[in-house]
């Protein structure tokens, strides 16, 4: 690889990492006694929309505990709920496609993973989101759906125009 490759290379992982959106832990609660290691739980995450202003999601997701979750080698079901909000005056900071991941979390050491996609339904002015986890070869059907109504927030109607 030469230094041009590799300088790209390099530029593009660091936008990547710079422009991640990362989950403030809200909280969690346990649902398994591990006599070595963590317990199992239910942890609760919220994230900002990063494209979208005024709309936060809220997460809660298993995480498995004992001496492989504590290590970090467990593999998470994919069991998810999702709850979004318009939490502000809405303003949709740059165009987005239909389908596109808002947030990505790892559920295993390697290939499985729980995403967050969001969409626009248009004749509703509402913003869709869908959380769902998918693997290299196989992901799973189970997935939660939550629905925020372009509304005025107090006297600033939502902006549309990036």
């Amino acid at each position: 690889m030469n230094h041009s490759a590799l300088g790209k290379w390099v530029g593009s992982a660091l936008w990547l990492l710079a422009t991640a959106v990362h989950a403030q832990e809200i909280g969690s609660v346990d649902t398994t006694f591990q006599w070595v290691g963590p317990n199992h739980k239910i942890v609760i995450e919220a994230f900002d929309d990063p494209k979208i202003d005024g709309v936060t999601c809220y997460v809660s997701r298993s995480k498995a505990g004992g001496v492989k979750g504590g290590l970090g080698l467990a593999q998470d079901t994919s069991d998810a709920s999702l709850a979004c909000r318009q939490t502000g005056p809405i303003n949709i900071k740059e165009k987005f496609k239909d389908g596109e991941e808002v947030f990505t979390e790892s559920r295993s050491l390697l290939f499985k993973k729980m995403r967050v996609v969001r969409f626009l339904d248009k004749p509703r002015n509402t913003l869709v989101y869908l959380v769902y986890s998918d693997k290299l070869i196989e992901g799973s059907p189970k997935n939660s759906l939550s629905a925020v109504a372009m509304m005025p927030w107090g006297n600033l109607p939502p902006k549309m125009t990036p």
